[in-house]
This record gives structure tokens, C-alpha cells and sequence, in this order.
């Protein structure tokens, strides 16, 4: 008799969408359009969301997936436009990074979550944004190798009205350059930003795979997030991964001040630096990245 009951509560919820037998754990009432969300994990666990940086696919995350998957619930996020992912909205135009942080808002709230929210590079500043906009949504943010403002990199001093002209110029390059073209500055960029050389085929692959438009406005919107004023603001406890590889990096001290600088202000935060990486850890140091996550986890 159970059985037959739970049989038709399974077919209640696909002709009518309301048996709560047969729903999933987090079955949303909201569904994004500016990012996939594909759950993984052990269900009934701390809730852990997980976002990709610029142009990569949520695949990043695959390592350390495994790694978190006994003891957490995870949510690892796909933005649309990125790694062959269809565009959807995001290839609308501006004000892009902001919607995707007002969807991350409406996913926690709709699914109940009060989640620790991990994220690369690009998503490393919608986690910072995620966390100054909506600070009741997250528990603990963990930040891989992001800056609050990354047009630093380019000159301490620089604000987001001077390197506006820079932004739109590296915008309308990438924008205009042929299949061909872009291919061709792939591999410089790639090698700069991943040593591992079976990850620099998957993390080319993901950029080529991006649309265009999409990639191009992200980075520009990146160029133009400065959230150095608001990192005093965040309470969340965060932990911080930047990568060091002296084949890259001469100057150690001034790279380590980069990054200390920039989270001066930043209550309630660890900072760590992991050795003999590059920009993307979890294919670099995957050990040691997630030696550092459990530890800040637990």
C-alpha cells in the first residue's frame, strides 16, 4: 500500500507539480535566467554555492565537488553565455553582474537556503557583491584569487573613471576579433593563468566556447565594479586564496601587499596564499585549496 502511495504521489507531482513526496529537496520557485544551477552532494547538509569565474564552465569545480560532497549540499552555478552555455539575458546588454547577484538572491531566498558561497575569479566579486547587497543570505564567503576592484592590477591609484577608456577599448577588441583572431591570444593568456597543462585544453576550450558578447561585457563590468569602499562593510567571515608562482611573480612582497591591501579593511577575514599556483588553484594546488576551505569550513 505505501508503494502504490508514493506512486501516485510521483505522478500527482508531474501532471500537477505539487507533491511534496516526490519534490526535490530544493525544488525552487524560482528559476534563474542569468545562470544553471545544477545540485549536487549529500542532500540535508550545509548548503555550499559554488560560481565560476570569467568564461568558464562550472566544471571548474569538479575536484573540489568531490571533495565537499559527503558533508555538504552543493549548488554549483553555470552562467549563461559562458562555456557554450546559451546566452539567454545576459546577452542583452549591461548592468549583467548585478542581475546575476539579484537572481543568486531570489535562488537563496526561494530554496531557503543560508548558504556558504564559494567563488573564482569573476565570481569571487558577485560573491563580494552578493555579500555587501544581501548579507542575511550568505553564512561564510570564500573568495579564489578576486580583487574588489580589479582595475588595480593596472595602477593602485586607478578609479573606475580612469580606467573606463581601458575597459572599452579591451571591450571592443574582444568583441571584434574573429574566431581566428581570438583563438590566437588564447594560448599566451591561458599559460598565464593556469600551469597545469591538461587544464589550459579545458580552460581554452571554455573561453572559445563563451559568447562573445557576453564575455566581453563581463569583463568590462568587472573593470568597472569597485567595491573598496564597501569591503569595510562586509561582516561575513571570508576566507581569501590568491595564488603565488615566482616564475611569474618577482616581486613577492609587493604581489602579497596587492591582495592585503586591498582587504585592509575587511572585518572578520583569512587570508591565505597558496604556493606554486596560478590564477586557477582548484587545477594548480587542488589539495592545497581544499586543505584551506575544509579548514576554514570547519
Amino acid at each position: 500500500m505505501k508503494a502504490l502511495i508514493q506512486w501516485l504521489a510521483t505522478i500527482c507531482f508531474v501532471v500537477a507539480g505539487v507533491a511534496l513526496l516526490a519534490a526535490p529537496a530544493h525544488a525552487a520557485e524560482f528559476t534563474p535566467t542569468r545562470f544553471a544551477m545544477t545540485d549536487s552532494g549529500t542532500v540535508g547538509k550545509p548548503d555550499v554555492i559554488l560560481i565560476p569565474g570569467l568564461a568558464s564552465s562550472a566544471a571548474v569545480w569538479d575536484t573540489e565537488a568531490k571533495k565537499l560532497s559527503p558533508n555538504y549540499s552543493l549548488h554549483i552555478v553555470q552562467v549563461a553565455g559562458f562555456a557554450g552555455a546559451l546566452a539567454g539575458p545576459n546577452a542583452t546588454g549591461g548592468n549583467m553582474l548585478a542581475a546575476i547577484v539579484d537572481e543568486l538572491h531570489a535562488y537563496i531566498v526561494a530554496n531557503k537556503l543560508h548558504p556558504v558561497v564559494i567563488g573564482h575569479s569573476l565570481g569571487g566579486l558577485l560573491t563580494l557583491m552578493l555579500a555587501d547587497k544581501y548579507p542575511q543570505d550568505v553564512r561564510k564567503i570564500i573568495v579564489v584569487d578576486s580583487l574588489p576592484f580589479y582595475g588595480a592590477v593596472f595602477a593602485p591609484e586607478s578609479t573606475v573613471e580612469t580606467i573606463k577608456p581601458t575597459a572599452e577599448a579591451m571591450k571592443q577588441q574582444l568583441s571584434a576579433a574573429s574566431d581566428d583572431q581570438f583563438a590566437a591570444m588564447l594560448p599566451l593568456m591561458v599559460a598565464g593563468m593556469v600551469a597545469n597543462e591538461e587544464a589550459r585544453k579545458l580552460v581554452t576550450q571554455s573561453s572559445m566556447s563563451s559568447n562573445r558578447a557576453v564575455f566581453a561585457e563581463a569583463m568590462f563590468e568587472d573593470l568597472q565594479t569597485d567595491l573598496r569602499s564597501d569591503v569595510k562593510n562586509i561582516q561575513t567571515p571570508m576566507l581569501l586564496l590568491y595564488p603565488y608562482d615566482p616564475t611569474l611573480q618577482k616581486n613577492q612582497a609587493n604581489y602579497d601587499k596587492t591582495y592585503h591591501d586591498a582587504y585592509e579593511t575587511k572585518p572578520n577575514i583569512t587570508i591565505t596564499r597558496i604556493d606554486g599556483s596560478r590564477h586557477f588553484i582548484m587545477y594548480d594546488q587542488p589539495e592545497k585549496m581544499d586543505a584551506a576551505i575544509h579548514a576554514f569550513l570547519q
